[in-house]
């Protein structure tokens, strides 16, 4: 720590007088300055940049300070003084060498010899021969308003940028490549760039409301609250885009000239845009320009989708190909000979270089090329589509045709998919350790690899079991949508919005995006050899249409060989009952009954009868009635329990294919013993542990068995009751040691005086590369121990502990992120590391907060 010597700042007893006689805002500089050594870390630069706001502020208010009963000219020379003092202070500062953090113009300064280098999480995305059409387009994005006013057919305050071309020709690739730009500019700050940038996939069937919530959720970043209705919903979409410079990207775009009523809802699709900030635009792809005129684009920023060069497409063949090729260099040169005669053959279509290259990439010998070279299938980019399809494995076609259910665009998560591909048997496994879930990955991994799946970027996730996270999301291309369905054939049917078609009655699989009870009631009832059914669309219940649920779930227990059923209820309401004809679907092995908060849900007894249910998910419920727990015993096939509530069961030990277990809460109670977590090494993702004043010693904690638990990434450890002494506490938490591969861990309530060994040592035990913890309700005083061994971590929050104190974090080289909140004893904090850019202070002791406010959410 830097302990500042009053011989070195010959004024800072002038400052001191001075202050004592201002008012308390005073008092907050003469504070920083006796307390600067805690803060080294914010160099003197940063020291200066503050106190150049802060008299500013103050001199553009002196009469706040004129209650002190000094005059504006003892008041001006009070200023000068205590100006004076702080300059000899910071040169004291430079003197020192400590690190400056803040640069002159603003920027955030790193040392040379920082060792916290920011990585991205993949490699970027490969475009090859667009970088022209991506500058154009960019330049029209940015162009001055005299100029882009010219450009705008209705005078409002965007215009409208088009790309239009034939399918797989790579418009959705070229927007993208724009999007990633414009996003990592306003991310950057950098001068130009647009408030809000967002990304919607329109298709040929959008529905309005999906769309309003996406766009709310892309400039909120949050789940988009539930409204009573699509104006409701717009007004407040409006609200959050008013005054904004917004860049909208509309992906896929079509066009009916012969249907009035698509051209209205595309004009009320881009209607929430008339509230932003002129300079405001669209960029849009389409097959067909008429599309992108009806949007209001003029021809001139109609962009017709260039022709790749020979070359260049040859390029882009090569690239997923011959990537990561490991053959001898004879065999390279003939593998690029035969390329050329391939990629002569695909008609210059971006999409076919893809797939047909991903393809032949996984088998480069010139034996299997020189067979495939000729055949005819690769003369049209559908037939390169097919060639590519029937060298998938048979199950693996199955996984993917399967994926023709949901609608053109939607964002397929890779976790539901392996989930649904299980409970429908499409997963086959000859090993009997194997876990079919890995292979379902496998399965979903040879699909990507093989561009039949693609990324498709990042969303927020609001699952229970990583809420809040950025997970990827991916989709597939139109083209191979439309092969998907040609395989799928009668087994797979989609119900939405206006559909006028007749649901075949040999339908296995059903995909539900528009709910009308008395229409699906009708449709459904018959469907005998159903297997799948998914609401995708809301059902809302209140209190006065509990009884009309309750008869449409009567129906579908008529549908006795459903694998997979999915409904997800929104509405106010607190209890409901399934029917004990429940258990007359034997063959059930996904449930998901997804509900919010306030809803207590009841199961019946014969839910056990359910042998082979593997997931149930109930969404945000937080009470959830059991059957009698032996005969949950029955379910030896569960292996997902998604809800809020706790698992209010006995032995659940004995479900040893659990692989998610999001509560638990250990009990002086038989059945309920910390033991029964001990072989359930298959929990994976995020799992809370309450109870932990119920586990008396070290040896009852090692029976939990968490160093065993090796796919667990988030872990919440919890004392509810005082009812242990901090001894007891103490080795209690040191048995509790977690496996080395967790990542977030948070703890909560603990009162123990010690930290254990694998917090501190990082040569003994526990979590090697622990991203993120919080410290919750920690009720030690003095000085807060030091995590020496969490030496990766990213994030640490600090949240209702009564230290006084916090130790030096310097050697915390990784942390980017540091909150404190609610800790009202906290008067002091040590050295900071450089590596962090984002610090908050909220709700703490009144001194600490007035000396930190203006520091909150602010990056360094």
């Amino acid at each position: 720590m830097l302990h500042l010597p009053v011989t070195r700042m010959p004024r800072l007893s002038l400052l001191l007088s001075v202050a004592r006689a201002l008012d308390a805002a005073f008092q907050l500089s003469y504070y920083l300055l006796l307390q600067m050594h805690q803060f080294s870390f914010l160099g003197s630069l940063h020291i200066k940049l503050f106190f150049s706001k802060f008299f500013h502020i103050c001199r553009t208010h002196l009469y706040i300070f004129q209650e002190s009963g000094m005059s504006k000219s003892q008041l001006e020379k009070s200023f000068k003084k205590i100006e004076s003092a702080i300059r000899d202070a910071c040169k004291v500062l430079e003197q020192l060498n400590l690190p400056s953090v803040i640069s002159d113009n603003g920027i955030r300064a790193v040392a040379t010899n920082s060792s916290s280098a920011v990585t991205t999480a993949g490699p970027p995305l490969r475009v090859i021969g667009r970088d022209q059409d991506r500058d154009k387009i960019i330049a029209m994005l940015h162009e001055k308003e005299n100029h882009c006013q010219a450009n705008t057919i209705n005078g409002t305050c965007y215009s409208v940028i088009g790309i239009h071309g034939i399918a797989g020709s790579g418009k959705s690739t070229l927007a993208q490549y724009v999007y990633d730009h414009e996003k990592k500019y306003r991310q950057d700050k950098m001068e130009g760039h647009f408030d809000l940038v967002i990304w919607i996939h329109v298709s040929e069937k959008f529905d309005l409301d999906s769309v309003f919530r996406e766009m709310f959720e892309g400039d909120t970043g949050e789940e988009c609250p539930k409204f009573r209705s699509r104006n409701v919903l717009k007004e407040k979409l409006e609200e959050k885009l008013c005054g904004k410079q917004i860049l909208l990207v509309l992906d896929d775009v079509w066009y009916n000239i012969r249907d009035s009523g698509y051209r209205e809802e595309l004009q009320k699709l881009i209607s929430p845009l008339n509230v932003g900030k002129a300079g405001s635009r669209i960029l849009a792809t389409s097959r067909t320009e008429a599309a992108l005129v009806t949007l209001g684009a003029v021809k001139e920023r109609c962009i017709p989708i260039a022709d790749l060069g020979d070359e260049v497409f040859l390029e882009m063949f090569k690239h997923y190909a011959l990537r990561d090729a490991r053959v001898c260099d004879n065999d390279r040169r003939i593998l690029e000979m035969i390329a050329e005669d391939i990629a002569s053959k695909l008609k210059r279509s971006p999409l076919a270089a893809r797939t047909v290259g991903s393809r032949l990439r996984e088998t480069q010998t010139v034996e299997f090329w020189m067979s495939e070279k000729d055949q005819d299938l690769l003369n049209d980019t559908m037939g390169a589509l097919w060639w590519s399809y029937q060298y998938l494995d048979e199950q693996v076609r199955r996984c993917f045709a399967y994926c023709s259910i949901f609608p053109r665009g939607h964002r397929l998560s890779r976790d539901e998919l392996v989930k649904l591909w299980v409970a429908e048997g499409f997963i086959k496994t000859s090993k009997p350790h194997q876990e079919m879930e890995d292979v379902a990955k496998n399965y979903f991994n040879e699909l990507l690899s093989a561009s039949f799946l693609q990324l498709g970027g990042k969303h927020r996730s609001y699952e229970l079991y990583n809420y809040g996270c950025d997970v990827d999301y991916f989709t597939i291309h139109d083209l191979l949508r439309d092969l998907a369905e040609e395989v799928a054939g009668r087994d797979c049917f989609r119900f939405e919005k206006g559909c006028t078609e007749e649901v075949p009655e040999d339908v296995r699989y059903l995909f539900v995006g528009a709910y009308n009870r008395e229409v699906l009631i009708k449709k459904i009832s018959g469907l005998q050899m159903l297997r799948t059914l998914i609401f995708d669309d809301k059902i809302h219940v209140n209190s006065d249409s509990w009884e009309d649920l309750a008869s449409m779930f009567t129906m579908l227990m008529g549908l006795r060989k459903l694998r997979v059923l999915k409904l997800h209820i929104k509405g106010s309401f607190f209890k409901f009952s399934f029917p004990d004809s429940i258990g007359q679907l034997k063959h059930l092995r996904y449930f998901a009954f997804r509900v919010p908060a306030p809803t207590k849900l009841t199961l019946p007894g014969t839910f056990t009868k359910l042998y082979h249910m593997q997931v149930v998910d109930f969404g945000d419920c937080t009470s959830l009635i059991f059957p009698s727990g032996e005969d949950m015993m029955n379910l030896v096939n569960l292996r997902r329990v998604i809800s809020r509530a706790d698992l209010d069961f006995p032995n659940v030990g004995r479900l040893t294919w659990l692989q998610l277990l999001p509560f638990f809460t250990i009990r002086e109670k038989l059945g309920y013993e910390s033991h029964q977590l001990k072989h359930l090494n298959k929990i994976q993702d995020k799992m809370q542990i309450h109870g932990l004043e119920n586990v008396q010693s070290k040896e009852e904690a090692l029976e939990v068995n968490l160093a065993g638990k090796e796919k667990l990434t988030y872990l919440v450890l919890q004392w509810d009751k005082p009812s242990c002494t901090p001894e007891v506490e103490a080795k209690v938490l040191e048995g509790l040691c977690p496996s080395k591969y967790l990542e977030r861990l948070k703890i909560s309530q603990y009162h123990g005086m010690t930290l254990p060994n694998w917090m501190t040592d990082e040569h003994i035990g526990g979590p090697k590369n622990l991203q993120e913890l919080i410290l919750a309700g920690w009720r030690q005083r003095g000085l807060a121990p030091d995590l020496g061994a969490f030496i990766h971590l990213h994030f640490l929050r600090i949240q209702c502990c009564s230290w006084d104190a916090l130790p030096g974090m310097e050697h915390l080289t990784s942390l980017k992120k540091l909150e404190i909140s609610e800790c009202m004893n906290l008067l002091s904090l040590g050295t900071l590391p450089k590596s962090l850019k984002k610090f908050s202070v909220e709700d703490c002791n009144p001194e600490f907060m007035r000396l930190w406010h203006w520091y909150i959410y602010r990056k360094v």
